[in-house]
């Protein structure tokens, strides 16, 4: 089965469930996207800091050559 069936079926099925279960079905849906595609991860960042070292200095950057 594909992945464009298998979503297909998902939503087939989503439309069947009596609605005192789309609560909990969406709370472990949206656990399980959030899992896969939490962002930004952890490590993600430029430097430690706020980040408004590197733009304070950005003019002195650029004037270096960077990106040459």
């Amino acid at each position: 089965m594909s992945a464009e069936q298998e979503r297909e079926e998902l939503a087939r099925l989503v439309q069947q469930l009596p609605d005192e279960e789309v609560p909990a079905a969406l709370e472990q849906l949206r656990s399980r996207v959030g899992a896969v595609r939490a962002w930004p991860p952890a490590w993600f960042g430029i430097e430690p800091g706020d980040g408004t070292r590197v733009g304070a200095n950005s003019e002195d950057i650029l004037a270096e050559g960077f990106g040459k």
